[in-house]
């Protein structure tokens, strides 16, 4: 049993590891949150761009750098903040230690409210501390948290926090609340509408259609009050170019995740690599770049999309049968974790951080329903390797897993794993339902 002094001792270590990770370099994307905070510090309706016919695409600079945003307002709003508190310390913006810590504090802060959620919201439910704490360490030493979070850079803490708290106030019969959370998460990265069908079926348990509409009438309210500077500087078309901008990058059958289409990448390049490796050194070799949609299809191969799509919508269909009838919180947030894992697995252009958010789902799941427990095990060391193997301890400082170690690339083993991941997850849900 963990006594409150061990928990105590726990977190404070935990608070150690996620505090020395905040002057790791991070990833590639750390620069644009540099970039965007300088901006959005400046004029955040901005950064999209301003009118034009057709609108033009905005463009924001600081220190010899350049990029576009494509980010929904509330991250800007929330990294306005951080920009405004750091220009009053340092008027000249530097890029400093400071400025590196600055733009990874949000993920810190996020990750402490999770925690807290997590215990909190376990304990309601349950009456007792040793779950609750179980949960809060579940996530808060879990090494996803860490190497998803404040080590590279990742700044995904910030909408799965308000989406999980969405999820518990749909839950606990606050449909308006609920809805104005989730509306803050998708309104933070976009990837929060995964919580979307758990979020609905929580809703209709808890009051039917009348929770349904109050969470969506605050929902909507909520993205309208979220976009509306935007519009009143006349940048809302610029906005949605932005927005569009995904279209123009989903060219991949994988973005370096372990999924389907990274499977298929290796099987296609291996069988190209025949004639000049021979067998099995063509499928011994390791795979560095994904392959385009575009240059898979000029293969003769058809556009895998639509197929995907339909193959994660009748996924997560069947994962709300199974559900529907449960009317507690674990079985929503299982149900939730299914659906990333799901569309993770099964989608194409998925990068390497979208199976993040399956990680604290399953850990709500997991507090009460202990039999998912092995499940968010597995899934919390493929997350990490998976993340591991793209990006090592941060830009420059190696301590990737060596993929090579195996005969076939780690990083294509364990894509087949994560696929028969899938299908586990899939009876255990179905074994929870019937429970």
């Amino acid at each position: 049993m963990l006594t409150r002094p061990r928990f105590y001792d726990a977190l404070a270590l935990g608070l150690f590891i996620h505090l020395a990770t905040l002057l790791m370099p991070g990833h590639d994307d750390v620069i644009a949150w540099k970039i965007w905070s300088f901006a959005a510090s400046h004029d955040v309706t901005a950064m999209y761009g301003v009118g034009g016919s057709p609108p033009t695409r905005g463009l924001v600079s600081w220190d010899g750098h350049e990029t576009s945003v494509n980010y929904p307002p509330v991250f800007l709003y929330e990294y306005a903040v951080v920009g405004r508190l750091y220009r009053a310390v340092y008027p000249a913006y530097p890029d400093s230690a400071a400025l590196l810590v600055a733009v990874k504090l949000p993920v810190l802060a996020a990750s402490i409210g999770l925690t807290a959620l997590l215990f909190f919201v376990v304990r309601r439910i349950s009456g007792r501390d040793e779950p609750a704490r179980w949960a809060a360490l579940a996530y808060w030493l879990n090494p996803v948290s860490i190497v998803g979070g404040e080590m590279l850079g990742y700044v995904d803490p910030l909408f799965y926090l308000p989406a999980i708290a969405g999820l518990a106030l749909a839950y606990f019969r606050r449909p308006w609340w609920a809805g104005v959370c989730v509306a803050v998460a998708v309104c933070t990265k976009p990837q929060a509408i995964l919580i979307g069908p758990a979020f609905a079926l929580t809703l209709w348990q808890a009051g039917r259609l009348t929770a349904i509409a109050g969470a969506s009438v605050a929902f909507s309210g909520t993205l309208v009050l979220s976009i509306l500077p935007f519009y009143a500087r006349g940048a809302l078309p610029n906005m949605w170019l932005a927005f569009g901008s995904f279209d123009a990058r989903r060219d991949t059958l994988s973005a370096l995740a372990a999924n389907l289409g990274w499977i298929v990448n290796w099987w296609l390049r291996a069988r190209e690599g025949l004639p000049e490796w021979g067998f099995p050194g063509a499928f011994l070799r390791r795979v560095d770049n994904p392959l385009s949609i575009t240059r898979f299809r000029e293969l003769g191969y058809f556009d895998p999309r639509p197929l995907a799509r339909v193959a994660v919508i009748s996924a997560t269909a069947w994962g709300a049968w199974l559900a529907r009838r449960s009317r507690d919180l674990p079985m929503m947030a299982a149900f939730g974790a299914f659906t990333v894992h799901a569309f993770f697995v099964l989608s194409p252009n998925v990068h390497e951080s979208h199976q993040l958010f399956e990680v604290p789902l399953l850990v709500l799941a997991a507090a009460l329903r202990p039999r998912f427990r092995s499940l968010l095990a597995a899934v919390s060391v493929i997350v990490t390797l998976n993340i591991n193997y793209v990006y090592g301890a941060g830009l420059g400082m190696g301590w990737n897993v060596p993929r090579m170690m195996t005969s076939i690339d780690l990083s294509v083993l364990l894509a087949f794993v994560n696929v028969g991941v899938l299908f586990w997850f899939a009876r255990r849900l179905w074994t929870e339902a019937a429970a």
